[in-house]
This record gives C-alpha cells, structure tokens and sequence, in this order.
C-alpha cells in the first residue's frame, strides 16, 4: 500500500490551524476535481475518493478536539 500524504497520527501532530488550512485545501481541490470529472476530463479518478477521505479524516480529528477541549 503507498504512504499516504497525511495519515491520521501525522494530522494528530499538527496544531489547529494547520488542520483548518488543510481542510481548506483539500475542500477547494475537491470542488475543482468535481467540476472536471463533470466534463469528463479527469484523469484520475481515485483522486475524488483521496480527498473525500481526508477530508472526512481532518473533520473527525478536529471533532474530536472539540469534544475534548468541552469535557475539561
């Protein structure tokens, strides 16, 4: 299996920020991904999947910060 860019443990690491801008990054590129496999131009499909999954990843982590930073 390939590594992957941004593992769950690497995103643990990373402060709030970076997570949000990453979140960000990969939503926009999500869209722009969409529009292309829209007009049949996308050359990788796989990549519409990598990024649903990542961004599902950063908003579980950042959820789970929440609940933590409530429970104190």
């Amino acid at each position: 299996m390939k590594d992957r860019e941004n593992t769950a443990g690497q995103l643990r690491q990373m402060s709030d920020e970076q997570i949000g801008a990453i979140l960000r990054d990969t939503t926009q590129s999500l869209f722009k991904l969409k529009m292309l496999a829209q007009s049949d131009r996308l050359d990788v499909p796989s990549e519409l999947k990598r990024h649903r999954r990542l961004i599902a990843r950063v908003m579980t982590l950042q959820g789970e910060r929440t609940r933590a930073a409530a429970a104190r």
